[in-house]
């Protein structure tokens, strides 16, 4: 997966840096084609390899959880074909190691996805189910900060990958793999905006942490936005 250079996502990302006194929050918004780059290509046939795969072998996802009550979120296909069972949503092999190429690409060397299952994975049910959670998390932590980037930032995440477009995925891992699950950390999300047709993911990660254990991790004061990058989203 490679980087693709975006000034107005790194100008979001200075912004998603925020000491609100009760938590502090740092988001990054990040846009990757999915040509594979490097040793991806090996990484890649390795993938499809095991157990026989192939790229276009389905497998099943997780239920979603943004914003669906329990029994909801089963409402798509069977992943066997006409046999009797629970409905769930699926994902090609080629599909899901682009979403573990990204989260290797945003976090590596301090995290490897690459043992990651599909199961850790969801499908979000609609763009406006993924765009209420997200701005429910940060109105309720950042309160007028984020009002005034909330437009910028749909916008600008829009304009890099056309989210009509976009299939959404979203990545909730066990405690043991997540990579926000420090001490502290009082919640986190991690969005994928996928579309196939320009081949390029948007990746939305964000967490927020009590301030006590963000002093002890080493987030400190650095994470409040200065008065220009606040000026910029009035």
């Amino acid at each position: 997966m490679k980087l693709l250079e975006s000034s107005r996502f790194e100008a979001l990302n200075s912004a998603l840096a925020i000491d609100s006194g009760d938590c502090k929050i740092v988001g990054r918004v990040e846009s990757y084609s999915c040509k594979m780059a490097g040793n991806e290509k090996q990484m890649y046939k390795k993938f499809n390899s095991e157990q026989g795969m192939n790229p276009n072998d389905l497998q099943a996802l997780s239920p979603p959880q943004t914003g669906v009550s329990p029994g909801q979120g089963l409402y798509s296909r069977s992943i066997s074909g006409d046999e009797e069972g629970p409905l769930c949503d699926t994902i090609s092999r080629k599909t899901l190691f682009y979403l573990i190429a990204t989260l290797n690409a945003t976090f590596q060397p301090d995290y490897d996805f690459s043992d990651a299952k599909s199961h850790e994975f969801s499908k979000e049910p609609s763009l406006q189910w993924v765009m209420n959670s997200v701005d429910s998390n940060l109105s309720a932590t950042a309160g007028e900060h984020y009002r005034k980037m909330r437009a910028h930032l749909w916008a600008a995440i829009d304009d890099e990958v056309n989210l009509p477009e976009c299939e959404i995925f979203s990545y909730n891992p066990d405690l043991t793999s997540d990579p926000f699950s420090e001490d502290g950390c009082i919640w986190s999300f991690n969005y994928f905006f996928y579309n196939k047709k320009l081949k390029r993911v948007v990746f939305f990660t964000c967490r927020a942490v009590n301030p006590i254990y963000a002093l002890d991790s080493g987030i400190g004061s650095d994470f409040a936005m200065d008065e220009d990058e606040e000026d910029a989203y009035q």
